[in-house]
């Protein structure tokens, strides 16, 4: 372990909770000065920005050229969305306690990231994504942000805040915007800084472990991607911005999917290809947890702390898989059929559950 990975580790995880700690300040007085709930600028300005780091990697990645040039963008997308749901929101209320999951969350925006989720799924079936297709993500990406924005400075209870209900917005509406912004922009470079350290400093002691580069790629890599995401999550919850946590990642979700790949099929001279393996096996994953959401958030409208570690819990099981699948191991069959058979149909289970249970309590307060 060379002493310059011990510097950028350590450099990298303090500014990662620097750079976490400078976005959500910023974000909340943005929140307060507009009049928009914490709900709508986690949904937009926060997820549109801890997703930066995506953007850059696949329009990077097409940008460079090649034949398979572009197909490094889905597994981004993938890979990043089902880190945001069971490693973020996991990690945020296994650790910081139950988040609060606000209605229109449940009603509107996790519906719409499951359907997103199956749109992407029905464009990768014949194994590629052209630029018309990445042109309609796009669109539906501005009727989005559109539409929230709109919605939300007409008045809707449910995702607006009004300046005029806390007395301390009143200097705050004085004080000039740039500050604001100037915590946004500082909080973003330190959160992408951060998370290259961290990825750097983890590859190179990995290496000096003899962990191999494909292990190396499929864990410290693909979940370096979510870093943003993770520590934007798990400080606003311990500083009691719970909203804001749930809404930076299915926000930073949305934006995978529309702003990430829309964008990069767009400016690709070439399709974005769709390897068969993310067909059968990692879209679907991506898909179930969008799913997993509906009952676990609908339930008392909070994500409870043991709910948060069942997520990790599912996310350590399926990075398991991913390596023994990818190191071909010996026990990767008996492992995917005790998945396959036992975890999966008793989470399934579990989930349908407390789904039950939820519909009943909401129509018995009615």
């Amino acid at each position: 372990m060379t002493p310059l990975s011990i510097v950028l580790l350590v450099g990298g995880v303090i500014a990662l909770v620097l750079g976490a700690e400078a976005l959500i300040r910023g974000a909340t007085r943005i929140a307060a000065r507009t009049g928009l709930s914490t709900v709508v600028i986690g949904l937009t300005v926060v997820a549109f920005g801890t997703s930066a780091p995506e953007l850059a990697v696949s329009v990077g990645d097409v940008v460079r050229g090649g034949d398979e040039a572009g197909g490094i963008a889905l597994g981004n997308v993938v890979g990043s969305n089902i880190a945001n749901v069971l490693l973020a929101l996991g990690i945020s209320a296994a650790v910081g306690g139950s988040l609060v999951v606000a209605r229109r969350i449940i009603r509107i925006d996790v519906p719409i990231m499951i359907g997103a989720s199956v749109l992407v799924l029905l464009m990768s079936l014949n194994g590629e994504i052209d630029r018309l297709e990445g042109f309609s993500l796009v669109t539906l990406l501005v009727v989005y942000v559109t539409w929230t924005v709109v919605s939300a400075r007409q008045g809707n209870n449910d995702i607006r805040l009004d300046l005029n209900d806390d007395p301390s917005n009143e200097a705050l509406a004085e004080a000039p915007v740039w500050k604001d912004l100037g915590f946004i922009a500082a909080g973003l470079a330190l959160l992408v800084g951060g998370s290259q350290a961290l990825v750097s400093a983890a590859t190179d002691i990995a290496a000096e472990l003899g962990v191999s580069d494909l292990v190396i790629g499929l864990t410290v890599v693909a979940i370096g991607t979510s870093l943003p995401e993770v520590a934007t999550s798990v400080l606003a919850a311990l500083r009691g911005e719970r909203d804001l946590a749930v809404g930076n990642a299915i926000g930073s979700n949305l934006f995978n999917l529309l702003a990430v790949l829309g964008v990069t099929a767009s400016v690709s001279p070439n399709v974005i290809p769709v390897a068969h393996g993310a067909i059968q096996v990692d879209i679907p994953v991506m898909i179930a947890v969008a799913v997993a959401c509906v009952p676990i958030f609908a339930n008392g409208h909070v994500l409870a702390r043991w709910e948060g570690a069942l997520f990790f819990l599912i996310y350590i099981g399926y990075i398991t898989w991913l390596i023994l699948d990818a190191a071909d191991h010996s026990v990767r069959t008996d492992y995917g059929n005790a998945m396959l058979y036992f975890v999966i149909p008793i989470t399934a289970l579990t989930l349908t559950v407390i789904g039950v249970r939820s519909q009943r309590k909401e129509l018995s307060a009615r």
